[in-house]
C-alpha cells in the first residue's frame, strides 16, 4: 500500500541524461534578505544601500549572491542528495544574471554522470543544475556531486560515467554587468581602499575575525534556504549517529567565511563564479570560524573598469589561521580546515 511519503531518490533511480524539475518555485523577499544580513552578518554595501546600487548602474540592491545560490541549491536536496552519503564538491559554479527581490526561482537538474561504488551500497551521482527567473532567463548554474546510498543493493550497477568539468571558469566564460559604472561613493561605503591594481597572485590574506556558529543560526539558515536534509535539524536522529549532533550545512560556513573576508576584500562587490569547492571536515553548533584568503590569480576584463580576482578561501574552525602550519599534508586536510573554496570575485579597477 502507498504511504504517499516521497522518500527521494536512492542511487538506482537515477538515469544517465535525465532532466529533473526540481518542486517549490521561491520568490524572493526583501525579508529574505534582510534575514540574510541577520544570521550572517554580510556586509557588502551593493546588497543592502539601494542609492549605491543605483549609482554603480543597478535599478536596485541586487540579492547577495550566495544568498541566491544557497536557495536555489536547497530546491535540489529533495531529489538528489536527501539520502547522499556525503556531499563530494561542486564546481563550475556561474552566476550569470543579477537577482532582485521579487524574482521567482525555479530549478532543474540534468544528471551528467554515474559511478556505482566498489562495496555495491551506494554510488556517486554527478548532476549540472540550472535556476531561472520567472522570464525563464538562467541566472545560475552549478555542477555537484553526491554519494547517494542504494535501496536495493541488488539493482544493477549503471555504465559509469565521470564528466569532465573545467579546472576553473574562463575569464571569457564569467558573466559581466555591462551596466556597472564606476563611482567615487563605493570606496566609502565598503570603507576599502584596494582595488584589483592592488593585488598580487600569491598573497595571502589572513582575516581578522572569527564567528561563533550557534545553533539556532545555523538551524535557521538552513529553513531559509529551505534544505531539508534532516542531518542539519533533526537533533533527535542525529543523536544515533556517530556524530552525536547535527551537522552545520556547508553553505553556513561559505558565507560565514565570505562575511568574515570583507575585510581585505571589501570592493570585492559581487561573485561571478565558484570554481570548485571541498567541505574539508564537519562543522557543528559552537565551532567558530576564521578565514584566510589566497590570491591564485587575475584578470583584467573586457569592462574598462573592471577586474576580476580568482581566490583561495580556506575556513579554519576554533583556531586563528595564523597558526595553521599546512591546510593540507599526503594525509589529508588539516582536521581544523573545513571550507577549502576556490572562487572567482569582480572587482573594480583604479580609477583615474
Amino acid at each position: 500500500m502507498s504511504t504517499k511519503i516521497n522518500t527521494g531518490r536512492f542511487f538506482e533511480d537515477f538515469k544517465l541524461g535525465e532532466t529533473i524539475q526540481h518542486a517549490t518555485p521561491r520568490t524572493l523577499t526583501s525579508g529574505d534578505t534582510a534575514l540574510y544580513i541577520a544570521l550572517t552578518g554580510a556586509r557588502n554595501p551593493l546588497h543592502c544601500s539601494e542609492p549605491l546600487a543605483q549609482a554603480l548602474g543597478y535599478p536596485t540592491t541586487p540579492v547577495d549572491d550566495l544568498l541566491a545560490f544557497h536557495i536555489a541549491f536547497g530546491k535540489t536536496v529533495p531529489d538528489i542528495s536527501v539520502n547522499a552519503v556525503a556531499n563530494l564538491g561542486y564546481a563550475d559554479v556561474r552566476f550569470i544574471q543579477p537577482i532582485y527581490a521579487g524574482d521567482t526561482l525555479s530549478t532543474s537538474s540534468e544528471v551528467i554522470g554515474l559511478k556505482q561504488n566498489s562495496s555495491g551500497k551506494n554510488g556517486v551521482v554527478w548532476v549540472r543544475s540550472t535556476t531561472v527567473n520567472q522570464h525563464q532567463t538562467p541566472v545560475l548554474s552549478w555542477v555537484r556531486w553526491v554519494m547517494v546510498q542504494k535501496k536495493n543493493q541488488d539493482a544493477p550497477a549503471p555504465e559509469t560515467v565521470i564528466p569532465e568539468l573545467p579546472e576553473c571558469v574562463g575569464a571569457e566564460s564569467l558573466s559581466i554587468p555591462a551596466h556597472f559604472k564606476r563611482d567615487r561613493s563605493l570606496s566609502v561605503a565598503t570603507g576599502g581602499n584596494y582595488w584589483w591594481d592592488d593585488y598580487e597572485v600569491g598573497e595571502c590574506m589572513r582575516h581578522p575575525s572569527g564567528l561563533t556558529i550557534n545553533e539556532s543560526d545555523h538551524t535557521m539558515a538552513t529553513h531559509l534556504y529551505q534544505n531539508n536534509a534532516r542531518l542539519h535539524f533533526d537533533a533527535h536522529l542525529m543523536k544515533s549517529t556517530p556524530q552525536g549532533q547535527c551537522l552545520v550545512y556547508g553553505g553556513v560556513v561559505i558565507s560565514a567565511c565570505r562575511a568574515l573576508s570583507y575585510e581585505g576584500l571589501e570592493n570585492a562587490v559581487s561573485i561571478l563564479a565558484i570554481n570548485g569547492g571541498t567541505h574539508a571536515n564537519p562543522s557543528y553548533s559552537g565551532d567558530t570560524i576564521y578565514c584566510m584568503t589566497k590570491v591564485l590569480d587575475k584578470w583584467a576584463l573586457p569592462h574598462p573598469e573592471l577586474g576580476a580576482l580568482r581566490l583561495r578561501m580556506i575556513g579554519v574552525k576554533n583556531m586563528p589561521p595564523a597558526t595553521l602550519e599546512n591546510i593540507k599534508t599526503t594525509q589529508g586536510y588539516h582536521p581544523h580546515v573545513v571550507l577549502d573554496l576556490d572562487y572567482t570575485v569582480l572587482i573594480p579597477r583604479k580609477g583615474n
